[in-house]
């Protein structure tokens, strides 16, 4: 039989996705009071890969990742996505865009081995975690790389989103390496 044991704590990641400028500062404020300052920022990329939010987010949607300098523990995921959506409506509601959606932030976490990502939807290849959330694994690393799946998005398959990727896990695993804080 398998010993319990409490899982390593985690990197806590928020992609922000919007067309407005200001969504990005007013997003990292609200990540940096809730859970740590930001350790890491990725460039603001073009988001090109689908036209999936263009009805709601409109057109020239960029998308930027921040990662948390506060480890988490993994299971906080469920409760992690629910305060972003509260975050987008706060949003939608006050910064009177013209589209319904202005902003989409998305959380996961990333371990040594995984980039996590939190949905509202479920899926053939999502578990059911808590409180009307799942999770997939996104990606995964091995050999010295991150690798997809049949279901990753394919944003996530981007060489200069997992170079960021890669520079988070460089900072995880000396955080690591550290131990807890004391």
């Amino acid at each position: 039989m398998g010993q319990i044991s409490t899982p390593a704590a985690a990197l806590l990641i928020v992609a922000v996705t919007s067309r407005h400028e200001s969504a990005f500062s007013w997003s990292l404020s609200r990540a940096a009071a809730a859970w740590g300052s930001s350790a890491l920022e990725s460039p603001r990329f073009l988001f090109t890969e689908t036209d999936y939010y263009q009805a709601t987010m409109g057109s020239d949607l960029r998308k930027q990742f921040f990662a948390l300098e506060t480890l988490i523990d993994p299971a906080r995921l469920p409760a992690i996505k629910r305060q972003t959506n509260t975050w987008e409506a706060a949003y939608a509601a006050e910064a009177g865009r013209a589209e319904p959606r202005p902003l989409n932030l998305d959380p996961g976490y990333l371990t040594l081995g995984k980039l996590v990502l939190a949905s509202t939807k479920d899926h053939a290849h999502r578990i059911y975690l808590s409180d009307g959330i799942y999770a997939e694994i996104t990606l995964y690393y091995k050999d010295k790389r991150w690798w997809h799946r049949d279901w990753t998005y394919p944003d996530y398959r981007r060489e200069d989103y997992q170079h960021f990727f890669s520079g988070c896990r460089d900072f995880l695993k000396s955080k690591l390496a550290k131990g807890p804080p004391a």
